[in-house]
């Protein structure tokens, strides 16, 4: 099992805890990792674009001139796509671009991040993370300590306070357990949690 160290808020070291192989130990699959990027990145997309085509373009419906004798190549209309204001060759239509991944490939990515968080040492394991008001400041003051200017902290139910304290910092986005993906993990250069995110992260995954 792999040993990390456990910090305080003042980033002094307090102890140290194994974590679980079976969420923290696993192979690396690159392949699983890609895959699920760009499944939330398609996802996401509205796929909303639309151009016309010839067809859709209005006007056009007379030949612009007879078709020999002119000195112009032939036309048939002036809303071929040749032509200013005509349509559009093969135009973007409204399409859904989203696709689907297996519950099990979908959770052995997030393990394949975490892994190698671990294994980069860019996952830090703080005893707890608790401000007593909301303020950027303590939150902005908790990351100077960690040496950390762009993290994915993962945080409790119970920590709306740390939640409302770093939506300001630039850099910085919080997570609860449930909503922890593959693509802000890799987005984030390091990964904050404390003991129980942890223990709640190798329930739910292990």
């Amino acid at each position: 099992m792999a040993n990390v160290s456990v910090l305080n808020m003042e980033g002094k070291e307090v102890g140290s805890m194994e974590l679980n192989d079976a969420v923290f130990g696993v192979e690396i699959n690159e392949h699983l990792v890609h895959q699920a990027v760009v499944l939330q990145l398609a996802n996401n997309r509205q796929g909303t674009q639309k151009a016309k085509t010839r067809s859709e373009v209005s006007g056009g419906g007379r030949k612009p001139w007879r078709q020999k004798g002119t000195g112009h190549a032939r036309q048939g209309s002036t809303r071929a796509p040749q032509w200013t204001g005509g349509g559009v060759v093969f135009a973007p239509v409204p399409r859904d671009y989203s696709f689907k991944m297996n519950k099990k490939e979908k959770r052995a990515a997030l393990k394949s991040v975490l892994t190698s968080k671990v294994q980069e040492n860019k996952f830090i394991v703080l005893d707890e993370l608790k401000l007593a008001e909301v303020k950027t400041k303590e939150m902005k003051k908790v990351l100077d300590n960690l040496k950390v200017n762009n993290a994915l902290v993962i945080i409790g139910d119970d920590s709306e306070n740390v939640a409302l304290s770093a939506r300001n910092i630039a850099g910085v986005q919080t997570a609860s357990v449930n909503t922890i993906n593959v693509f802000d993990m890799l987005k984030y250069n390091t990964i904050i949690a404390t003991k129980s995110s942890v223990a709640s992260i190798e329930e739910v995954y292990a």
